[in-house]
């Protein structure tokens, strides 16, 4: 049996909230007076927009969209357990979290022991209610170990990857939710208070030129007119070697290691050609498709500007994940796609070994 196992999933904040605010996100956007109005109109929408968007803006969509969501971390937890790595390998995006005006790297090893965090914070920002009824300032912990993870920060930078690292999160700020949400999602039915593997994040500047430009987030029509952009973030050919060295270090020693890449590919809320109102399906359907007839090489070829122009920003973490499955010969087993025009990304799923 291998000693490496691939996994793809979704970090998808509004899948920790109710189905009566998953699509708050685009009533929030169709409130942008900027967008013209025949963006915002229903009638302008793709056909499956409409039905989606349905009598009641989203809300009656949201418990399917929801139930395929939870299909695809089911079989992700699965696929973990039978596994049983001893640690957990994670790339997410940094949205303005430790990646502030300080100090942007492109990418950083997370050293961290275990550390309780708040599980709730993006949601209660948000206004909803978490989708468990538990307590607005619940806590889980993340379980980490600080020891591989500088051995890994060592081990990178002595085979060519300026790789910078942490010892402490940022004061003030939130834990990166693409972290925290990776254990939230892959243990649902405990709101991630029951997941017994350690975490080794490695955070990702996915967001470039709007890292701080957008804070890594939400912006408005009026404030991207006059926006500053940020150096861009590191592309993907570089996300895909970083990803194959990191798989050299661990091929080297003798852990058994998960991988995961965390988040969705194209946003809405990035996706400014669409209006921010919905994802660039067409672009994800076609490096979709590269993945799943194993074409890594033109997904290293896709450029920097184009996946920023399709707002898939975040698809970095998954690029990475792409250089550890092509460096360790892991092959697809299973992956989905699950597709959405109004809840705000869409979202694949994979399993490599």
């Amino acid at each position: 049996m291998s000693r490496f196992l691939g996994l793809g999933m979704t970090h998808y904040p509004l899948l920790a909230g109710t189905d009566e605010h998953m699509a708050g996100l685009l009533r929030w956007t169709l409130q942008d007076p900027d967008i013209p109005e025949r963006e915002k109109d229903p009638a302008s929408w793709p056909a499956s927009m409409r039905a989606e968007w349905g009598a009641d803006q989203g809300r009656s969509a949201a418990a399917g969209h929801r139930a395929d969501l939870l299909g695809g971390l089911t079989r992700c937890r699965a696929a973990l357990d039978e596994f049983a790595p001893d640690v957990v390998v994670v790339w997410g995006d940094d949205q303005y979290e430790n990646f502030r005006e300080e100090v942007v790297p492109p990418f950083c090893v997370l050293a961290y022991d275990d550390l309780e965090v708040p599980a709730f914070e993006v949601m209660n920002e948000r206004g909803s209610p978490n989708a468990w009824g538990l307590p607005d300032d619940f806590r889980i912990t993340l379980r980490g170990d600080s020891a591989i993870a500088r051995r890994l920060a060592d081990g990178l930078i002595n085979d060519g990857v300026d790789m910078a690292y942490s010892y402490r999160k940022r004061d003030g700020a939130h834990f990166p939710h693409a972290i925290l949400n990776t254990q939230l999602f892959l243990d649902y039915d405990h709101a991630g208070a029951r997941f017994p593997y350690r975490l080794l994040p490695i955070t990702v500047n996915c967001y470039g030129e709007h890292a701080i430009a957008r804070k890594g987030g939400l912006a408005r029509f009026a404030d991207i007119s006059s926006e500053e952009l940020d150096p861009s973030g590191p592309s993907p050919a570089r996300c895909v070697e970083v990803g194959r060295a990191i798989a050299r270090h661990f091929a080297g020693n003798d852990e058994r290691v998960a991988f995961i890449a965390s988040s969705s590919w194209s946003h809405a809320f990035l996706t400014d050609a669409l209006w921010h109102i919905r994802p660039d399906t067409a672009a994800d359907r076609r490096l979709y498709q590269l993945m799943v007839e194993g074409r890594f090489d033109d997904l290293a070829a896709v450029s920097g500007r184009d996946v920023v122009a399709a707002g898939q920003h975040e698809m970095l973490n998954w690029f990475c994940l792409f250089g550890a499955v092509q460096e360790l010969g892991l092959q697809r087993r299973w992956s989905t796609m699950v597709t959405t025009d109004v809840f705000n990304s869409n979202k694949p799923f994979g399993i490599f070994s």
